[in-house]
């Protein structure tokens, strides 16, 4: 008869031991390396990769076309909400298939299409069944160059956007990363990720349809198919399919953001809230930054991972947060460091002062072998486990395209991480991780947070 078996104190539960927890050493992996690929740049302007991953018998489609407002102007135009009206009604219906016909082709060939917009790009993805990639590539075909926007989906779609952008209005996390990136960027576009209700609901069909005719272009786009193909005959598909995609100039990207800098915090009022959201933000590097691999790793270190710095200590230790965390955020020209955590109000200065600590700490002190590893291995089996699906590396790849890399950044990446030392992270910590590196909000009820967060200091008060 086997002993009893032990249970944890409500104490224990919820506690682990400190410090990182051990990994699993990593299997063999597959090399990058070994697909096979094409990248070419089709006659009208389009920019095509087609990788060859025969795990099943589907394809995946991701096409990004870049969709920046044309004029170029600021936060206050009307472009945010033509572009969400656009990208909730392009697939409703064309000349020859209604919404109801394209649903159905795509369902007979075991796939969909869907479409979503953001301040940089408009996207594209969708899948099928390898034998009817050419019935995904004509649907899509059909969408790009003759999308009618019919009157009646556009006043369906534009009356759920309003109901959608009043609710996510009054959630914590939308109120704070607006507030974030009003902080950061000001009157920058990329700061006007959802437009207000009121600009959405004067949008009309017309203004949508002029909107597709002067934007939605091939030149400066990209399209990645992943998938149990042959490259070559996969791009030869695509430039017949999308041949008549044409247009006059080249899809609009963003002018870069102004580099973050460091500075005091913003305390944003919320009056009642029972919880704050605290938003860090810092300058990151971009990818094809030699000093990247590290400053990866620095920031596993720090708050990547449930193992984390950070999350042992304001999570596991002491309870402030049931959710904190740092990453990369790239943006058109640079990139940036973000820090995330959700508190209770009566702890959230606490909680501000503790992520100060080990800011400081990481950049002051060097990590330990043992901790640089356990984030190299991290970083390498986390980036292997997300693109080693279809999909996962479809969207892998389209993001990379967007920043002007390709299928060889994504091989040769493993390899850089395996060679970070425990010196190039504390250099990279040391430049990007100091806390007065650092700006962001605070957003809560001001009422109770404004004697603490004076006190800690550092807080621009309301």
């Amino acid at each position: 008869m086997s002993a009893p078996t032990s249970h944890r104190s409500a104490e224990e539960i919820g506690r682990t031991e400190q410090g990182p927890r051990p990994l699993p050493e990593l299997g063999e992996q597959r090399a990058a390396a070994d697909l096979s690929s094409v990248d070419t740049v089709l006659p009208n302007g389009l920019r095509v990769i087609a990788v060859r991953r025969s795990s099943v018998p589907l394809v995946e489609l991701r096409l990004r076309v870049p969709f920046a407002d044309p004029a170029d102007t600021s936060v206050g135009s009307a472009h945010a909400a033509r572009s969400e009206v656009l990208a909730s009604t392009v697939l409703t219906g064309t000349a020859a298939r209604d919404r109801v016909a394209i649903d159905t082709e795509l369902a007979l060939v075991g796939g969909e299409l869907d479409a979503v917009v953001d301040p940089e790009r408009l996207a594209f993805s969708g899948n099928a069944l390898v034998s009817g990639l050419d019935t995904l590539l004509d649907v899509l075909r059909d969408v790009l160059t003759g999308a009618v926007y019919p009157a009646d989906e556009v006043e369906r779609e534009r009356a759920r956007l309003v109901e959608r952008i009043r609710l996510a209005r009054s959630q914590p996390n939308v109120i704070a990363r607006e507030a974030l990136q009003d902080h950061l960027y000001g009157d920058h576009p990329y700061a006007k990720e959802m437009p207000e209700a009121d600009e959405v609901a004067a949008v009309g069909r017309d203004d949508v349809a002029d909107l597709h005719a002067r934007a939605v272009l091939p030149r400066g786009s990209v399209l990645v198919l992943v998938g149990d193909l042959e490259p070559d005959a996969a791009v030869a598909a695509v430039g017949a399919a999308l041949e008549t995609w044409v247009g006059a100039g080249e899809a609009v990207a963003l002018r870069p953001l102004p580099a973050v800098r460091g500075g005091d915090l913003l305390l944003v009022n919320r009056p009642g809230a029972v919880q704050s959201q605290i938003r860090l933000a810092g300058r990151g590097l971009e990818r094809t930054d030699p000093r990247y691999p590290a400053l990866q790793v620095a920031n596993l270190i720090f708050g990547g991972f449930f193992s984390s710095r950070l999350v042992e200590n304001i999570r596991e230790d002491k309870g402030y947060t049931y959710s904190a965390r740092s990453h990369p955020e790239f943006t058109p020209g640079g990139a940036a460091l973000l820090v995330d955590a959700d508190t209770a109000s009566e702890v959230t200065a606490a909680a501000l002062l503790e992520t100060r600590y080990e800011l400081g700490r990481l950049s002051l002190v060097a990590p330990t072998e043992a901790e640089v590893d356990t984030a190299r291995r991290y970083a390498i089996g986390s980036l292997l486990t997300a693109t080693s699906s279809q999909g996962g590396l479809a969207s892998f790849l389209v993001n990379l395209a967007g920043l002007g890399l390709g299928i060889d950044w994504f091989a040769g990446h493993p390899e850089r991480l395996a060679g970070v030392t425990v010196e190039q992270v504390s250099e990279v910590a040391l430049e990007f991780f100091a806390p007065s590196a650092f700006t962001g909000v605070v957003v809560g009820d001001a009422e109770v947070l404004s004697a603490r967060l004076g006190a800690l200091g550092g807080v621009a008060l309301p």
